[in-house]
């Protein structure tokens, strides 16, 4: 049987009761949209939302959201929590989920993400400056580690980076350090999955929303606060919902963006013509007046206080209308802000208190509730009800809008009772985060969310209650959070920015902002604690810190220099940082300065002999001077401290290698590999000692396997080659030596071998290469500091040119400054690989042979 018509008083009935009033035409588009076919010429997948704060940008999504469903959609709502795609995909899951539509695909595989996630940043800690210890620092392994994991993830290009490097670098640090995120994880999916998570994740992702909307008419999804998350989400959104870059998006999947401002038009402006915008205004005063009187707020003096002190903003409109006031008793006062007049209309005192304590949080749940619940008030069950309180899962936070003129009022109102209940928060604040500390090593602290969000709310209720005493702890936290990531810095970043608005501190607000912009893409880190740096309320242990991490970031992007004035600024700041010195001698190694490179190492390890890392570097700097046996002492000690250290048993090996001992060095390679079988130095070095002992297959196999995960690396091309020279593969080894050369032309080693093997095939470049070989080693035998190992390969060039009478010269040369065993080894061998190339005179490079072996004979005895 067919119903009635719906009456008038019904009618009204409904619509209030769904305590939607106004906007009524905003309303009407996005219900059209859903009636419409998807595909259809006027059907719109993409709306943007925007308008001042307390306009009801949130109040309407809300709504449209219950409309969504209400025609069968599952929709998700990601807000500001969301600082990077891969949170924004999980906040959608979960939500899906609850209403039983979940990602199972997505959600596994994300969980694998954090997991490899979290074990590539924990190798990257401490990255060496080059995976070859024996050899110098180029500009692409300089800038490896610069960029982080987090950054890896974003770099598009070059063009963010500073004029001062140049792109050829960048492009070859990044390489390089995923290259070394992939020598520590197990597979190629899983490094492809750490430094690139959106090109795995994202596919993956919107596959499962496929087989969702496959089930459903429709599915929503909105971004609230767009204005904060649109620099972290702007790029992936576009890409995913426009060029559709990592797959298709069903025709039935609808996003709603909701922000302060308008789309940015440097990322939006050839998508605009898709995207239809949304502009909230503050209600009319008709609108105003019907939310009031969908309320029962009709007395015309009321309403009128109302309509002035809410501005016709609808989220405060809303929140003084829900308390239903008649009368405007003793109102008149024009100094009472708008949150106290709505408050007023607040019968119960304990509950007046409880809205206005439970507004000093950045978040609240239950247990905050409790700890600033005076006697006799509800606690989080009541606040729920509240119109401005928005979250979910537990966690709520208050409109912007009504928390701030909250804030200003207690601040104003009592600066004391602001100071003691922000002490109060502090206090419970740090005893969760000691707790957490109890599950934690003290390196593990940085790494654990949990103990970060405890220490962030610590810090922001620190700098309400005493903002100058406050904010040097801060600042240093600040700088602590750049050496952890991008990420970090940001939420710090905010941090500040709240702090400095909520406490009427705006210039904290505006350096907060400032670290802001410069977090939002790599690289980040210089400019950050270069602003840092400026600020007076830095005191020296954080500016210690900042010049160190600052150090840092200039090694690592090729300015030594620069880096090791830092690191000195550092060191004069407190001379007992031992990361600092340790980073000083990095650079000082790169600039060959190996003495002052020593001395920096010696003193990081006196001042942190428990650290593995110190004593590896040092015993990478002394394999430079050819002190092999005192490296293989540092290298035990740091394998005594920690036996599965892959780094030690490989750099170990390399040393034993250098001093033929050649089966340990096999031996250590090999369990380095075993604990990590994509390290490509080990594979590298490895197959340069199978090459030694003429196992030439096998030195084949591991100088491949090391070019698949590094194929950027000198000196293995550099080995390979010698190994097809080796096999009689000619045009392969030439290949690789090439290779080489056009990585690092500095290195005269390349040149020589390259020359050897043109010999053996007759090409007309010989020559050249000859006297490019020669050249490079005749200006570093020259110089005041000569290695041995300078000297010894002139000798070896001069005999393979050959220019005897020359090389007579210096043989004797060499041999008059007492070089060490290992060196002089070192030229017979390669020597001996001379009579293979077929040298004019041989019973003369025989001669200079006998003599370096008879010297051998009289330093032994």
């Amino acid at each position: 049987m067919a119903q009635g018509p719906v009456s008038r008083q019904e009618f009204i009935s409904r619509r209030r009761s769904g305590g939607f009033v106004g906007r009524q035409r905003e309303l009407a588009v996005f219900q059209q949209n859903l009636a419409r076919t998807p595909g259809s010429d006027t059907y719109q997948f993409l709306f943007h939302v925007h308008g001042l704060a307390g306009v009801g940008k949130s109040t309407l999504i809300r709504r449209w959201e219950a409309v969504a469903r209400e025609s069968g959609a599952v929709t998700a709502v990601v807000g500001e929590e969301a600082l990077s795609p891969v949170e924004a995909m999980e906040a959608v899951s979960s939500q899906l989920a609850r209403q039983g539509s979940p990602l199972k695909a997505f959600d596994k595989q994300v969980a694998y993400y954090r997991q490899k996630r979290h074990e590539a940043e924990a190798a990257m800690t401490g990255l060496l400056p080059d995976d070859d210890p024996g050899a110098a620092s180029s500009p692409s392994a300089a800038i490896a580690a610069q960029i982080g994991i987090a950054g890896l993830a974003f770099v598009p290009g070059v063009g963010a980076f500073s004029s001062a490097i140049r792109p050829e670098h960048v492009v070859a640090g990044v390489d390089r350090a995923r290259t070394a995120v992939g020598n520590r994880l197990r597979s190629h999916e899983d490094t492809r999955l750490v430094l690139s998570p959106l090109d795995v994740l994202t596919p993956s992702f919107l596959a499962d929303l496929n087989a969702v909307s496959e089930r459903k008419p429709w599915l929503v999804l909105f971004f609230d606060t767009y204005e904060r998350t649109a620099p972290l989400l702007d790029t992936w959104l576009r890409d995913v919902l426009v060029n559709e870059a990592y797959g298709t998006v069903p025709i039935n999947v609808q996003a709603v963006l909701s922000g302060q401002g308008r789309l940015d038009p440097t990322r939006w402006a050839d998508s605009l013509d898709l995207v239809t915008e949304i502009s909230l205004e503050p209600f009319t005063e008709d609108e105003a007046r019907a939310l009031l009187a969908a309320h029962g707020v009709t007395d015309e003096r009321v309403t009128h206080l109302v309509l002035e002190l809410s501005g016709r903003l609808p989220v405060l409109l809303d929140t003084l209308a829900r308390s239903r006031p008649q009368n405007v008793d003793a109102v008149t006062d024009p100094s009472d802000t708008a949150v106290e007049r709505f408050l007023r209309w607040e019968t119960d005192p304990a509950q007046h208190d409880m809205i206005l304590a439970c507004a000093l949080p950045l978040r609240i749940n239950d247990d905050i509730c409790h700890i600033l619940a005076p006697p006799g008030a509800d606690t989080l069950r009541r606040l729920r009800k509240l119109p401005f309180l928005t979250g979910g899962s537990g966690i709520y936070s208050y409109h912007d809008v009504i928390r701030s003129s909250m804030l200003r009022l207690q601040r104003q109102r009592s600066p004391a009772d602001w100071r003691c209940r922000h002490t109060q928060l502090v206090a419970a604040f740090t005893t969760w985060r000691c707790e957490q500390e109890q599950r934690l090593t003290p390196a593990g602290y940085w790494n654990d969310p949990t103990w970060r969000s405890h220490r962030l709310n610590e810090a922001y209720h620190q700098l309400c209650a005493e903002p100058s005493s406050a904010l040097p702890e801060a600042l240093h936290d600040t700088v602590r959070a750049c050496a952890h990531s991008a990420e970090s810095l940001r939420r710090w970043a905010q941090l500040l920015v709240h702090a400095g608005q909520d406490a009427d501190a705006d210039d904290l607000a505006q350096t907060g902002q400032r670290l802001l912009q410069l977090a939002a893409q790599p690289p980040w880190s210089e400019e950050a604690l270069t602003a840092l740096l400026t600020l007076p309320a830095l005191e020296k242990p954080g500016q210690a810190l900042a010049y160190t991490l600052r150090g840092q970031a200039c090694r690592r992007s090729g300015r030594y220099g620069q880096a090791i004035e830092d690191y000195t600024t550092a060191l004069s700041l407190d001379p007992n940082l031992a990361r600092a010195h340790a980073g000083r001698g990095h650079a000082q190694r790169s600039l060959n300065d190996h003495q002052a490179a020593l001395a920096d190492f010696d003193r990081a390890i006196q001042l942190a002999p428990d650290q593995p890392l110190h004593l590896i570097n040092r015993g990478a700097a002394r394999q430079d001077v050819r002190q092999y046996e005192a490296a293989i002492t540092d290298f035990d000690q740091a394998l005594a401290l920690d036996h599965r250290d892959v780094r030690a048993l490989a750099f170990r090996g390399h040393a034993r290698h250098r001093i033929g001992q050649h089966n340990a060095a096999l031996e250590d390679l090999t369990n380095a590999l075993t604990l990590d079988p994509s390290y490509a130095f080990a594979y590298a070095v490895r197959g340069d000692v199978h090459l030694t002992l003429v196992q030439v297959q096998a030195a084949l196999a591991d100088l491949n396997r090391s070019l698949a995960l590094d194929p950027d690396a000198a000196w293995p091309r550099c080995w390979r080659g010698e190994t097809h020279r080796a096999l009689g593969d000619y045009p392969k080894a030439l290949a690789d030596l090439e290779f080489a050369i056009a990585l690092r032309p500095e290195v005269g080693w390349f040149h020589y071998q390259s020359a050897l093997v043109m010999r053996l095939t007759g090409a007309g470049e010989e020559r050249e290469r000859w006297h490019r070989a020669l050249a490079i080693y005749e200006a570093q035998a020259a110089e005041p500091q000569a290695s041995d190992l300078a000297r010894s390969n002139l000798l070896v060039v001069l005999c393979g040119l050959p220019d005897w009478e020359q090389a007579e010269i210096q043989l004797e040369s060499f041999l008059s400054r007492s070089p060490s065993l290992h060196q002089v080894r070192e030229a017979v061998s390669d020597l001996e690989g001379l009579k293979h190339v077929a040298p004019a005179a041989p019973h003369r490079l025989s001669a200079i042979i006998e003599q370096l072996r008879g010297h051998l004979g009289r330093a032994g005895s």
